[in-house]
């Protein structure tokens, strides 16, 4: 009896096929919901998915859900493809080896361990430049030719947010810290105080580090005249690959933790001493607060460069985060308009999971 024509849209798996439970919470969340008989385990209840789904379930649960973050960069140790369709070599866990066959069977691909390229791990030669302290002066001058400014309008609203305040109402708390008490942050320094803002207040409450238990306070300021900011979160137009891109290396500065936080306060104080107000730069927070995956691929080749719209793809997954360079309350570059205590009633979390052995 010839077998049926399925199309795109036709449901080959559902959740319920699954034994690993973080495979079935996967899949329910991104299944569709149809009363049909699942035609693999005839379930009714179980979220339907189609071949695109079930690929899709691929390569969020193996793919991204082993992708590890290195001092720079971030990178896979899975990959999936058609290409290794009946060749897959990954050895998961006992659990997991029926759902693998299912998922390699339905989207007719195969699971192989990856070898990134190794500008995904930080090879990038101006970012390796920007590490060693003799050559860091050439690029930071690079960064301050290449990248443009940006011009913040008078009248421009954004928000900083501080954690039990001594004074809550006294709009001086939030203006810079004196210097005395800098040099914790990504962009101050003992030589330079700054104010942080951001136009995103989730983004200042993850900023801050700020919890249930604290008094949070959120301040609301104007800029009073036209500001010039130094706009780290533009891409650059290279023609050059990622393992020389400066793009790809201040992408990775602002994603790394404190371990960078040295060469963002050089980039910073250069930046002060060439006449900016201050810089605009990509929160660390931007993968978490838009559900962006670090460091895209396809086939090697990096999403942020080679995308057909890249510059949307890239303002899709930034965040943009102000810091003011001086004391620019103090010096009336901005004015408070209000300041409100900010209580937080509801904390949720989005996820997905990944194998423990591979």
């Amino acid at each position: 009896m010839p077998q049926p024509i399925l199309n795109d849209d036709s449901p080959l798996l559902c959740s319920n096929c699954f034994e690993d439970e973080g495979l079935r919470i996967d899949a329910n969340k991104i299944g569709h919901e149809l009363s049909e008989e699942c035609p693999n385990c005839k379930s009714t209840d179980g979220k339907k998915l189609t071949q695109k789904l079930i690929k899709g379930l691929a390569w969020r649960f193996f793919v991204s859900g082993t992708t590890i973050r290195c001092e720079y960069g971030a990178a896979p140790v899975i990959q999936c493809n058609e290409h290794h369709y009946g060749k897959s070599d990954i050895r998961p866990s006992s659990w997991l080896e029926a759902d693998i066959k299912l998922i390699e069977g339905a989207a007719k691909i195969g699971f192989f361990h990856y070898g990134p390229r190794l500008w995904m791990i930080g090879e990038v030669e101006p970012l390796k430049d920007l590490q060693n302290e003799s050559s860091r002066g050439g690029i930071i001058e690079q960064v301050l030719q290449e990248y443009p400014e940006r011009s913040i309008a008078s009248g421009t609203k954004f928000y900083r947010l501080r954690v039990n305040p001594n004074n809550p109402a006294d709009p001086m708390q939030y203006d810079s810290p004196p210097l005395e008490f800098s040099g914790n942050g990504r962009l101050d320094s003992s030589e330079l105080s700054v104010m942080y803002g951001s136009q995103d207040i989730d983004v200042c409450i993850h900023e801050c580090r700020a919890s249930t238990d604290d008094e949070i306070y959120v301040a609301t300021f104007k800029t009073e005249k036209e500001l010039r900011f130094l706009d780290l979160t533009q891409i650059l137009e290279e023609d050059n690959t990622e393992f020389e891109s400066l793009d790809m290396a201040i992408h990775m500065l602002f994603l790394a933790k404190s371990h960078s936080y040295e060469i963002s306060r050089a980039l910073a104080k250069a930046a002060k001493l060439a006449g900016y107000d201050g810089v605009i730069y990509p929160s660390f927070f931007s993968l978490i607060r838009t559900g962006g995956h670090p460091f895209e691929t396809s086939y090697g080749l990096s999403l942020r460069r080679f995308h057909p719209e890249r510059e949307k793809y890239a303002d899709a997954y930034t965040i943009r985060n102000f810091a003011l360079f001086g004391h620019p309350l103090k010096t009336k570059l901005v004015k408070t308009e209000s300041i409100n205590r900010l209580i937080i009633t509801q904390v949720g979390y989005q996820g997905h999971f990944g194998p423990v052995e591979y």
